[in-house]
């Protein structure tokens, strides 16, 4: 019996099998096809199957991370999409919220709505905030639109009317005649995606579900025929965004949900190795081939946003995309990756990313086509990577190629020698994450001291001692199996999924009846999409509360057993407490609102929880490798050991790099490490 996480990223694809029986794992990596996204998922599943003895049959779970959503709004490859919406609302994604991200930039670019203004129509309807209905709908006028439509080939619908969040009914009547007089279209229905207030986030979130449909369902019913053909017969999962993982069909419905799956499940990887080796407060540090990401984990938790931006002008430049009110982890992600290209800038100086080489053609040193310099190149020059022995000696890299883009785009512009370029481009990508990395701190109001660096991911462990150094952390942890972790992150989450009741009620008089009443067909359909009788459902609840006049809520969780007459008081006191926290006072007097309830329900029974003990290997030496050392500014002979032979209790004082198949790291002279039970090296920085 076996259970498989695959997590497609920018320039690798990673792969973890768990076989539950032993519980043993076994990873793989190869590289994205990003052409043909499911062409590396086979691949990797192929490799695999030669390993394992009976994987494709005895698979019982196959989980998935993608960044196809991601790409295809980067891209421009979605679908013709038509909004429909209340009529004089229809301009509402053009005219964004009247906010500048760069009060001084005077030619201040945004991303052009993917819904050209010739396909957006006003209908006549209108919903009070309260639900009740001013106008009925028209539908002749929506009728003579529909007619409209289908004349101009459009291939997905949204639909987002005024208030519908508080009363639906409208849309529904809506969906009823687009699929009776369009058959085949996907509509997405704003009440279904973004049940909240908020016109402009709500009507985005829609749009984007819609304009990437039809192309996440032609991925995925691709991809799960190919699987099935292997004899995969268990429908697909996909990780959502919030941690949870989904089945295909339910993503097919709501493809937005997943449009940061892939950061999810690093992120669950990393709260799961702070369970397995104790440690409550750290940094998750997912540094891949074309971003980084961090993310604070206070409390073995990790903290979630219900906001994020897809699309940006900018890549990293909040309020420059187009925004996506969907429940993700609270995480920073840069532009810093192993394929991220290195430049001079228009002062002459050295600058690194965004732009990455990505998976094709790569890095110079992959020697598949790529001229100029990345953050890979830079690595393996000055000796933290073997050329011999990247994936395992699957893949030799190309130092000569490596020089030749690093000398011609930075060395001799500059006058230096290709080493000072080298160390150059890597200080500079690990002072650009590491700037990054306090803000995010800094804003969660966490001391770095007291965190400990989790460092995963391909590029992760070749950068997390230097970046940690710079941040003040004390400690760097490399988990088992660190260069794939996210695919191991994708095994750790359970099926789950959430539905938001919007309210707007004083806490002081809350009704807990009225509130079970409205909550049980939230409940009722989580259970449904979970394909579990409601009873085999874990429910957890998240209040959305804030001072009546606020703008932005504190989430307060609570479970099914406080879901009684004492709720009121416990959500006063925990909200009380909770803004204490943050803001450093109490609040005023103005009374406290509820505005909204998050309905969680996960299956944690299906969830990866104990792994077979760390065996450790015998080969142990690798030789040596020439190392630079910044502190020296000279290259040094040092000892390379093959991490499978890493003894749990074993410690060693560095200069030392250890070595596996997926990635690797290396230690300065005053470090020291020292190996955890459950397999997990622990590097204590001097």
């Amino acid at each position: 019996m076996f259970s498989i996480g695959v997590d497609i990223g920018g320039t690798f694809t990673d792969f973890t099998v768990h076989d539950r029986r032993t519980g043993r794992l076994f990873v793989e990596k190869c590289l994205t096809t990003p052409r043909e996204p499911e062409r590396a998922v086979l691949n990797g599943l192929e490799a695999l199957a030669r390993r394992i003895p009976g994987l494709e049959a005895q698979s019982e779970r196959v989980n998935h991370a993608t960044t196809l959503v991601t790409n295809a709004i980067l891209e421009r490859k979605g679908a013709r999409v038509a909004l429909l919406t209340t009529e004089g609302f229809r301009d509402v994604i053009e005219q964004r919220l009247e906010f500048r991200y760069d009060v001084y930039d005077l030619f201040i670019r945004f991303p052009d709505p993917v819904v050209p203004r010739q396909l957006r129509f006003g209908i006549e309807e209108r919903v009070y905030a309260d639900g009740d209905v001013l106008t009925p709908l028209n539908e002749a006028q929506l009728l003579e639109v529909v007619a409209e439509l289908k004349r101009l080939d459009i291939e997905a619908v949204a639909v987002c009317y005024l208030h519908a969040y508080r009363n639906p009914v409208h849309e529904r009547r809506t969906a009823e005649l687009l699929v009776e007089h369009l058959p085949g279209v996907p509509v997405s229905l704003s009440h279904a995606v973004n049940p909240e207030p908020r016109e402009y986030e709500r009507s985005s979130t829609t749009v984007l579900d819609a304009y990437v449909k039809p192309v996440v369902s032609a991925y995925l019913e691709r991809l799960s025929g190919e699987l099935a053909q292997r004899g995969i017969r268990r429908e697909l999962e996909i990780m959502l965004s919030n941690g949870g993982s989904t089945t295909a069909s339910t993503a097919r419905d709501y493809p937005i949900q997943i449009i940061e799956s892939g950061p999810a499940a690093g992120v669950e990887a990393a709260i799961w190795t702070c369970g397995q080796i104790g440690i409550a407060d750290a940094l998750s540090f997912d540094m891949g081939g074309t971003t980084a990401k961090l993310c604070v984990i206070r409390d073995g938790t990790a903290g979630r946003a219900r906001k994020f931006e897809a699309g940006r002008v900018h890549r990293f430049v909040a309020g420059s995309g187009h925004p996506v009110a969907v429940p993700v982890y609270d995480l920073v992600e840069i532009g810093a990756g192993g394929g991220s290209i290195a430049r001079l800038d228009q002062l002459g100086l050295i600058a690194v990313g965004p732009e990455s080489a990505g998976a094709d053609p790569g890095p110079a040193c992959y020697g598949q086509g790529g001229a100029l310099p990345s953050v890979t190149d830079a690595d393996l020059l000055l000796g933290l990577l073997d050329p011999a022995h990247f994936l395992g000696g699957q893949m030799a890299l190309d130092v000569a190629a490596a020089e030749q883009a690093v000398r011609e785009a930075v060395a001799e512009p500059l006058g230096i020698s290709v080493t000072e370029a080298a160390y150059g481009i890597f200080d500079l990508v690990n002072e650009t994450m590491a700037a990054a990395a306090r803000l995010h701190v800094a804003e969660k109001g966490c001391d770095p001291t007291r965190l400990s660096v989790i460092a995963f991911g391909g590029a992760g462990p070749v950068h997390a001692t230097e970046l940690a150094r710079k941040l003040g952390c004390p400690r760097v942890v490399f988990p088992p199996n660190a260069g794939v972790m996210s695919s191991v992150g994708l095994l750790t989450a359970p099926p789950s999924f959430e539905r938001v009741l919007p309210l707007k009620l004083r806490a002081a008089t809350l009704s807990v009846a009225a509130l079970r009443q409205a909550v049980a067909p939230l409940r009722t359909a989580i259970a449904a999409t979970l394909a579990q009788p409601e009873a085999a459902v874990t429910f957890r609840y998240v209040a959305e509360m804030w001072h009546q006049g606020q703008e932005y809520p504190i989430e307060i969780g609570f479970t099914p057993a406080e879901f009684d007459e004492a709720l009121p008081r416990l959500l006063a006191a925990r909200f009380a407490e909770r803004y204490r926290e943050l803001y450093g006072r109490p609040g005023d007097d103005t009374p406290v609102e509820l505005a909204g309830l998050r309905v969680v329900g996960d299956l944690p029974e299906q969830r990866l929880t104990e792994v077979a003990p760390f065996a450790p290997g015998t080969a142990r030496s690798l030789g040596t490798r020439r190392l630079y050392d910044p502190a020296t500014k000279a290259f040094h002979d040092v000892p390379v050991i093959d991490r499978a032979a890493l003894q749990p209790g074993e410690e060693i004082a560095g200069p030392v790099v250890v070595q596996e198949r997926e990635s690797g790291f290396a230690i300065r002279a005053n470090d020291r490490l020292r190996v955890h039970a459950s397999g997990a090296v622990f590097v204590e920085l001097g």
